[in-house]
């Protein structure tokens, strides 16, 4: 996703740019988890700006660094948007859930060159699961203000619901201002943003969404690849990608890694990387510091919990 201040636009209209160092102060109890103490013997490449969280379900947090003030999102908004429409239409995994019918302002946005879409035809009925995949998958913007006017009539009754949802699961960094993530006022932190993906993960369709590697738009023919370019390496099962200038370069990862014989989901948060540079310097920064991540944790976790 990326802000109207600082754009560049992409193929067919409908897709636009976004969509290791030394560690930046101590380890610090993630609020509401402890530290686990394994994660002091690990050496991890932690991002030399911005702010960063791990957790490994069962085991515990990995540390968190940077500074811990909220910072624009960008379209990793998507996933409290995704998560409020599956608590309030809840779907099994492989159901192709609810049915909606895309609205004339859903179908006018679709083709833009200050943020990222995908196309849908006014008066066509879509299932709830193709239009999540079309808000998570390529990042829809325009999905994610139709699924929010279905859900709650119209987006700022949805946003309200987005943040009460919020406080219901402790982010009490957060702050939702519109549903796709353009609005810079939307803002949050890299724990509570990994509270709100552990949340998310639990649900069964959700993660199947998040781990589809591409979507066709019915009705246009246009297919569109996973923004989140670590999926399928390295165990990458999801999640959410998120830039713009102002925001810089944002993703929220889960990986999967067999620890003393038990597989373990490891959730990490990368925000506010290369923030003031182009969507796409941030985005790549946000997915390099991942990646670092993510490799560290995979060769060295298993050794340390077996030392524990």
């Amino acid at each position: 996703m990326a802000a109207v201040a600082a754009l560049v636009a992409g193929t067919g209209g409908w897709y636009a740019v976004g969509g290791g160092g030394a560690p930046a102060g101590s380890v610090a109890d993630r609020p509401g988890e402890a530290v686990a103490p394994l994660a002091r013997s690990l050496h991890l490449p932690w991002p030399r700006e911005g702010q960063a969280s791990v957790t490994v379900e069962g085991i515990g947090s990995l540390g968190t660094r940077g500074e811990r003030k909220p910072v624009p999102i960008a379209s990793v908004t998507k996933i409290m948007t995704a998560y409020v429409i599956l608590r309030d239409h809840p779907m099994r995994a492989d159901a192709p859930g609810a049915t909606v019918v895309a609205d004339q302002r859903a179908a006018d946005e679709s083709y833009s060159s200050v943020e990222t879409t995908a196309p849908v035809l006014a008066g066509r009925t879509y299932t709830q699961r193709r239009l999540l995949e079309l808000m998570m998958v390529p990042s829809g913007n325009n999905i994610a203000r139709l699924l929010a006017r279905w859900d709650a009539g119209d987006e700022k009754a949805f946003v309200v619901k987005m943040n009460r949802a919020a406080a219901g699961l402790g982010m009490s960094a957060t702050t939702y201002t519109g549903v796709s993530g353009m609005e810079t006022s939307t803002r949050s932190t890299a724990e509570d943003q990994l509270r709100l993906a552990r949340a998310a993960m639990a649900g069964p369709a959700f993660r199947q969404i998040v781990a589809t590697a591409s979507v066709t738009a019915p009705g246009t023919g246009a297919t569109f690849r996973n923004t989140n370019r670590l999926l399928g390496h390295d165990g990458v099962i999801g999640l959410k990608t998120g830039s713009s200038t102002p925001a810089g370069g944002n993703l929220v990862w889960a990986t999967t890694q067999k620890i003393a014989g038990t597989s373990r989901l490891i959730l990490g948060v990368v925000l506010h990387q290369r923030a003031g540079t182009t969507p796409a310097e941030g985005s790549a920064a946000a997915h390099e510091a991942g990646r670092a991540l993510i490799a560290a944790i995979r060769a060295e976790l298993p050794g340390a919990a077996n030392r524990a």
